[in-house]
């Protein structure tokens, strides 16, 4: 049975160096970029720049490549944090529940004040009004929500 468990752990994470560090504040400012650009810039080997991407994908430190978006700029004008509090235990159902619902962005239990944060990206007011209210508010496991909105962001990403 131990060895059961232990195989169901992720295994420990391997220390960064400066070059990992380097190769993943590079990647965060341009994910499209090329292993040959990031090689000369980190200078090291092709080879060397990509053993270590593939390294640090594999251990789960790069866990995809994506877009950063403007959601205003993409039809999404309301976006807000939604807090939580729901019953307790209930999380795995509640998390189920909520990544199924539209415009749902980021999904965290948090200890504090209440049991969930999210953050939200909706078309208009109206449709943020829908989500909170009938979406929300019909899962039966949330007992009460606050509603934070977003009047502007800034993305802290490296490199803006």
């Amino acid at each position: 049975m131990a060895r059961e468990q232990m195989a169901d752990q992720e295994p420990a994470a391997r220390p960064l160096d400066p070059t990992d560090r380097t190769i993943l504040r590079l990647l965060q400012e341009d994910g499209r970029a090329s292993v040959r650009s990031v090689a000369e810039r980190v200078h090291v080997s092709r080879a060397n720049a990509y053993a270590r991407i593939n390294r640090l994908i594999e251990d789960g430190v790069i866990r995809g490549f994506t877009a950063r978006v403007d959601h205003e700029r993409a039809g999404h004008a309301a976006s807000a944090y939604i807090t939580l509090k729901i019953v307790q235990n209930s999380w795995r159902t509640v998390r189920e529940k909520l990544v199924l619902l539209p415009g749902v962005a980021h999904i965290a239990l948090v200890s504090g004040d209440f049991d969930v944060l999210l953050l939200v990206h909706t078309v208009d007011n109206r449709s943020l009004r829908e989500l909170v209210l009938t979406r929300l508010q019909s899962i039966e496991e949330v007992l009460s929500s606050r509603t934070l909105l977003v009047f502007e962001e800034t993305d802290l990403v490296v490199g803006d």
